[in-house]
């Protein structure tokens, strides 16, 4: 094999190596923190600066800023986050990401084989997942760091090579250009941290002198203005399909880094100077990977110093771009939530369907409602409306299990998001039961309608029955949403107010067919129809213990009680 074809095989496969590595390590710090890191987003987001900050830790410990941009995406897409909120995380996001940059300038190289041993132990010998996911993050640094060092020799060449000096000077000389490389370079890679490491990984080799940088700092900002520019076709891929404010803050991204870029290019001697002063000294192609780092950190700081105060500007730019639409319609019987872009995504998945299930139970509240005047009015109307709403709620629920279906098969539950996930399914069932039952009750009524009607006492009792059947089903279903305490007392009184009710109704039956009142053949249907309100007392009941074994939907109590 010729040494070109030997150098671009070993810069392609050091950076595979390097991105399974950061993905392995993502994966098992995403798995091992993901929850916690959905708390801190929902404590911190209730300012800008509190925003930043939570952008910043989040990425810092997932050490991926597209998984955190994804992420924040995601809440506001499900109306879990606001947008100001969502961009000013994402702002901090920029901060996180750089931790990856400085990791990379550690020389640990006589670590890594120690490094990838001891993360392949702790992941084989233990038992415990949160400990295995430990031993992956481990396991995936050492693999990243090979993948630096096999990047690192086969560059080596590439450094004497007058070609590839004379593009070098050209990028030196030209900022724009190194600018356009950068960019171009992440667009491909899909990993500003990737394109970052090769560019530190460069800089390192001498050049024909021997003792400079082959491309120095001034030569490398510019790149590294590109790659940040780069990255934020991620947020721009994840937001297709979203709502408008997901759609936003990708937008956001983006001219949070062109417009950082377009300032900085003026003043790179400055920055290069400053980077300098902050950095370590010594000999340049000793440096120059820390001072790169340096650089990436200065950067994204400054930046975000600068818009912060003027987040509320930003908002108004990239609405601008998206503007709303007049007249926009939105069937509430579809998914509303539901994003098969964020499945590898488990903690903003996970969220997206507990807020699909809410939107379910407004439903399914609806149709009760709907149902309860339909029998007091005697309205065909609603009961067509009230069967069609069953339909699409049934529907709605194939849609969240075939999503948690493709959820499990990701593959990226921890063993706690998938308890949850199967608890959220089977309450999920109780609740559609509550409406099917609902529609049975209409079709005894409607059938009643072809010729038979019950009396207007007969529909009274229903109807009062019906207060304490929605009463019920709301307290509990409530406990579900929220988290809160079950009432158990109360929901004692609702199911044992439901049962004398339909004593008292059967009772009152029989007096008002001895006087001629009722129909001796609505008998029957009258009592199912007593029956299905019991029933939906005893799906209510099996919600309320749900949420007594502590299963309820965790999105509410991590984001929306912090008032995102």
């Amino acid at each position: 094999m010729n040494e070109t074809l030997n150098t671009a095989f070993g810069l392609l496969g050091g950076l595979a190596m390097f991105l399974f590595g950061m993905n392995m390590m993502s994966d098992g710090l995403q798995k091992a923190a993901g929850e916690r890191m959905k708390s801190i987003l929902g404590f911190l987001t209730q300012n800008a600066v509190f925003g930043v900050f939570a952008g910043a830790i989040t990425t810092a410990v997932i050490q991926s800023s597209s998984a955190t941009t994804v992420m924040v995406i995601g809440f506001i897409s499900a109306n879990l986050m606001t947008l100001p909120q969502g961009i000013s995380v994402i702002l901090g996001a920029n901060i996180g990401t750089t931790m990856t940059a400085q990791l990379l300038a550690f020389k640990i190289s006589d670590y890594i084989w120690p490094i990838i041993f001891i993360g392949f132990i702790i992941n084989f010998v233990s038992k415990n997942e949160k400990v295995k996911n430990i031993g992956i993050t481990i396991l995936g640094f050492g693999i990243l760091f090979v993948g630096i060092e096999t990047m690192g020799s086969v560059m080596e060449p590439l450094a004497t090579s007058s070609v590839f000096t004379n593009l070098m000077s050209k990028v030196r000389d030209i900022p724009a250009l190194g600018v356009l490389l950068g960019t171009c370079m992440t667009l491909v890679v899909q990993s500003s941290s990737a394109t970052i490491a090769v560019l530190q990984n460069f800089a390192s080799q001498a050049g024909p002198d021997g003792i400079h940088s082959v491309i120095g700092l001034t030569g490398a900002i510019p790149i590294l203005f590109g790659d940040n520019i780069g990255t934020t076709i991620t947020a721009i891929l994840a937001s297709i399909g979203q709502s408008k404010n997901a759609k936003r803050a990708a937008i956001a991204h983006s001219v949070f880094n062109i417009c950082g870029t377009l300032i900085f290019i003026w003043f790179i001697p400055a920055f290069a100077r400053f980077v300098e002063f902050i950095s370590p000294k010594g000999p340049e192609i000793e440096v120059i990977s820390r001072q790169i780092a340096n650089a990436h950190t200065a950067f994204n700081v400054l930046n975000t110093i600068l818009w912060i105060p003027f987040i509320w500007v930003l908002v108004k730019i990239v609405c601008f771009i998206i503007p709303d639409k007049k007249n926009e319609n939105v069937d509430k019987m579809q998914p509303m939530y539901l994003d098969r872009g964020m499945i590898h995504q488990a903690v903003v998945a996970l969220d997206l369907v507990s807020k699909e299930v809410e939107h379910c139970n407004h439903l399914i509240l609806e149709v009760l409602e709907k149902g309860k005047k339909a029998i007091i009015r005697n309205d065909s109307q609603l009961i067509e409306q009230a069967r069609q709403m069953v339909e699409s709620i049934k529907e709605l629920q194939d849609a969240i299990n075939s999503y948690m279906v493709l959820l499990f098969s990701e593959g990226t539950l921890t063993e706690e998001q998938a308890s949850y996930a199967t608890d959220v399914m089977y309450v999920l069932e109780d609740m559609v039961r509550v409406s099917q039952r609902m529609q049975e009750i209409l079709d005894i009524v409607e059938k009643g309608e072809k010729g038979l009607h019950f009396s207007k006492q007969a529909a009274k009792e229903i109807d009062q029955n019906m207060d304490n059947v929605i009463e019920l089903y709301s307290i509990c279903s409530e406990a579900f949403l929220r988290g809160s305490e079950v009432d158990s007392e109360r929901i004692r009184q609702k199911i044992k107010d439901i049962h004398e009710m339909k004593q008292i109704a059967r009772n009152n039956h029989k007096e008002r067919m001895k006087l001629g009142q009722c129909r001796l053949e609505l008998t029957t249907s009258f009592s199912n129809v007593f029956t299905n309100m019991e029933r939906i007392g005893n799906n209510s009941l099996h919600i309320a213990e749900a949420a007594k074994n502590k299963i309820h939907l965790q999105y509410l109590n991590t984001l929306q009680e912090n008032n995102v």
